[in-house]
């Protein structure tokens, strides 16, 4: 793969990091999931074709903007989503502990 292609893949992980922004901003988990697993695929790609290959000044310049830009998209989904994991381990938490409660005190609250 050379580099034109490399970084037609880096542009293609930039639209889709943006596009799992906005899912993650319109609580869309479903979509952000499936996006999230075509970011990977094409991150798979990356690391199994990048190579210490020298670019010229304006391709290198584009490809530390795209990186910056899948970056900051990731920050971002980052503060929306690990709110919302937290306050689903603690739901799924609460829920474990009230069922253990009352397997184990509820059958003698019966008597």
């Amino acid at each position: 793969m050379n580099s034109f292609e490399l970084l037609a893949v880096y542009e293609k992980v930039a639209l889709i990091t943006a596009d799992m922004l906005v899912a993650a901003r319109a609580n869309d988990w479903e979509l952000l999931s499936k996006l999230e697993g075509d970011c990977s695929d094409h991150v798979s790609t990356l690391k199994k074709f990048e190579g210490p290959t020298e670019l010229p000044a304006e391709l290198k310049t584009k490809k530390i903007a795209i990186i910056k830009q899948i970056l900051a998209d990731d920050r971002s989904i980052r503060d929306i989503t690990e709110p919302w994991m937290q306050n689903l381990a603690n739901l799924m938490k609460s829920s474990s502990t009230n069922r253990k409660l009352s397997q184990s005190y509820g059958a003698n609250q019966m008597r």
